[in-house]
């Protein structure tokens, strides 16, 4: 069936009802629907994409950015961060593949074994990097890669030559150009990425990659533009369905799930509807009037994100106007060198990135480009809990960022910047690298460039772990290793809240595969 928007029918029922149709969510709903036995209905808030020339040409992405395809989520003021921030949080289908850029990483297999050993048993690399290939369409050769998967591949031409130049500075420092996704995890490396796009520029967004080829597929009913207030249970605890508004009045409606509910909404969204069906923290749950179903202390706990610093420079040669998606080089390294993964990740943009910079007065310039310092395994956690019952409402979202006891995630952004210091001031930057914009010249103590950092950084946009997966007996994780909803039948939950540790590189792909495996899991229980 086509992708559409059906006056209310309170008398719909589906095998299987997926709550968000973003990175993970398509997946689930476009592997499940593959049998022809069961029927799935994908519940989207967002608008379809199938008809945005914004959201599916990749390069134009800025764009979506605190427009109408944007939840556009503020955060709590923070004690020791940039209170300014906000959380992109996509309103399309496709998620956040639809809205964000399409950095294209294979999760880590050493990211793959910490799951395992934090309680998600099943998840480990053996397991999870095989769905690679079925995932995936490369467009390079190699027996790690795949080439018929519904998620095309590219490498980023190097046709930037300030991009270009960087990646040569990066080898003048110690750090070798490095290609990314070739079966081991990149510590200390910098090149061009990969991205999940198309030749001609198209995103290759969950959407576009898994939904957009079967929209005429009978058992699968693609329904945008409903937003989900809460999920229904019977008396025994099982889900049976959704409540969902589709229209300005405030009439809604109900749609029954006769096997299971999966919900996909996402780190903030997912904890966010589960808190008002009645899972939940039972005190934060009384606070706002919801009746708690199951004291479930880990919904909406355990926040974690890829902080980013910024460090910006004025170019001395014009900056590109054509890229594929504006931020195309990664550059990995590590600060502390006793584990096996980089505790460091920086990106390049080779545009002006002065939306935190400029409100306290440093200079700014149209031809520049920056660097971004992340931390790529963040030790601060934060919460996203409930404004009040009204599923209108916006969460609050307090990631607490740079608040980690030990002060380890500021020490590897200041070294970050540092960094970044080291690289351009290579040989080979010379002809491109004219003044420091920010944080400037003039800041270089480490509690200067701290101080810089936290009234400035940003966020990549990575959410993660607000409803974590882990052991059976682990009651601060909400979710079992089959991503089930613990004290309830029938619900489960897929998508990046359900990371037990956020992936030490952008997580898109780690979420497509999540819903691949999660499908796997779902099918196998089906066949019992």
């Amino acid at each position: 069936m086509t992708v559409k928007n059906t006056e209310q029918n309170p008398e719909q029922s589906y095998d299987y009802i997926v709550v968000g149709g973003g990175s993970s969510g398509a997946v689930v709903a476009a592997r499940l629907s593959e049998d022809p036995n069961v029927s799935v209905a994908l519940v989207e808030a967002g608008p379809t994409d199938t008809d945005k020339d914004e959201v599916l040409q990749l390069k134009r992405w800025p764009e979506l950015l605190e427009s109408g395809l944007d939840w556009d989520y503020p955060i709590e003021p923070q004690e020791n961060g940039n209170s300014f921030m906000r959380h992109s949080r996509a309103k399309v289908l496709g998620g956040c593949s639809s809205h964000n850029s399409c950095i294209a990483f294979h999760p880590p297999a050493e990211d793959m074994n910490l799951w395992e050993e934090l309680g998600a048993e099943g998840w480990n690399a053996e397991i999870i990097l095989p769905l690679i290939k079925r995932l995936e369409t490369n467009d390079r050769a190699g027996e790690h890669h795949g080439h018929d998967g519904p998620v095309h591949l590219m490498s980023v031409p190097p046709k930037d030559q300030l991009g270009v130049a960087l990646l040569d500075a990066c080898e003048q420092q110690g750090i070798p150009r490095t290609p990314f996704n070739e079966g081991e995890t990149v510590v200390k490396g910098a090149d061009f990425f990969q991205i999940n796009s198309k030749a001609d520029g198209t995103r290759s967004s969950s959407s576009v990659s898994y939904l957009h080829p079967i929209l005429e597929r009978e058992n699968l009913d693609i329904l945008t533009d409903r937003q989900v207030a809460r999920i229904l249970f019977d008396e025994d605890k099982r889900a049976t369905g959704i409540e969902y508004l589709d229209n300005p009045f405030g009439r809604t409606s109900m749609i029954k799930a006769n096997r299971e509910v999966i919900v996909s909404a996402g780190a903030i969204d997912t904890p966010k509807l589960l808190m008002l069906s009645g899972i939940g923290p039972a005190e934060h749950l009384a606070e706002v009037g919801v009746e708690a179903l199951v004291d479930s202390p880990g919904v909406g706990s355990h926040l974690q994100d890829h902080p980013e610093a910024v460090i910006s420079w004025e170019s001395k040669v014009p900056m590109t106007r054509e890229a594929t998606q504006w931020w195309e080089i990664g550059i990995f390294s590590q600060v502390d060198e006793d584990i096996d993964l980089p505790d460091l990740m920086m990106h390049y943009g080779s545009v002006p990135f002065d939306m935190h910079t400029r409100r306290h007065g440093y200079p700014t310039a149209d031809e520049s480009f920056a660097l971004t310092p992340n931390i790529t395994h963040a030790k601060s956690r934060g919460t996203v809990r409930l404004r009040s019952c009204d599923f209108r409402d916006k969460p609050k979202v307090d990631p607490r960022y740079f608040t980690d006891s030990e002060g380890y995630d500021m020490r590897i952004a200041v070294e970050g910047i540092k960094l970044a210091r080291e690289i351009v001031a290579q040989p080979a930057m010379s002809e491109y690298a004219g003044r420091e914009l920010f944080p400037g010249e003039d800041v270089q103590s480490d509690a200067d460039i701290a101080e810089y950092v936290s009234k400035t950084h940003n966020t990549v946009y990575h959410p993660a772990g607000s409803c974590r997966m882990g052991a059976v007996d682990d009651e601060m994780s909400p979710l079992d290793p089959q991503l089930r909803v613990k004290g309830v039948r029938g619900l489960r939950v897929v998508d990046a809240s359900a990371m037990p540790q956020l992936v030490a590189v952008n997580p898109n792909i780690t979420c497509m595969l999540m819903g691949e495996r999660a499908s796997d899991l779902i099918k196998a229980d089906q066949a019992k």
